[in-house]
């Protein structure tokens, strides 16, 4: 009977933190509801020259890199494939219909450590600058094979509009 309280106020505790953080969660979807929606990749596309497997990490707002962007499918970390097209790029998230990243919505690309909550060893993520709508946002995309994460990196590069800006923190301009 002694601890039965002290096991009811933790409990307690816990479920009040996992309520604020669902409402936190929530909140952020309805803040970012008016973004648009991702383009998705048409069915008839080139091949791909470079197409890599790795690991979904995050999408940021550019200027707000703590910022995870939640709508759109874009809120959680899965498993992921880069395809660069001659039309563009084509990110498949598990679970999320394929997004489509046209050449002109590209503004950069390069290598990023951190992404929200995730740190990896320097220059481990690979980051794409791209315009969300008119929304500038970041994703970051974890290729484990540095080979493979520089070959879609260098054909990201080669589809930016502007030339691309390498960066070790941040964004990508």
């Amino acid at each position: 009977m002694d601890r039965l309280a002290p096991s009811l106020i933790i409990a307690a505790v816990i479920l009040t933190i996992f309520a604020l953080m669902a409402l936190g969660w929530r909140a952020r979807r309805r803040r970012q509801s008016g973004l648009a929606r991702p383009v998705l990749a048409p069915a008839s596309l080139g091949s791909a020259s470079v197409s890599v497997d790795g690991w979904y990490v995050a999408t940021t707002l550019a200027d707000l890199p703590l910022e995870r962007v939640a709508v759109h499918g874009l809120g959680f970390r899965a498993r992921a494939r880069a395809a660069v097209h001659p039309e563009g790029l084509v990110l498949e998230v598990g679970g999320q219909q394929p997004i489509f990243i046209e050449p002109a919505s590209l503004r950069g690309s390069g290598r990023a450590t951190w992404a929200i909550d995730r740190v990896v060893e320097r220059d481990g993520l690979v980051l794409i600058g791209w315009m969300l709508g008119d929304t500038p946002v970041d994703t970051y995309l974890r290729v484990p094979d540095p080979a493979a994460a520089a070959a879609v990196l260098n054909a990201v590069q080669a589809m930016t509009p502007e030339p691309a800006t390498t960066t070790a923190e941040g964004t990508a301009s």
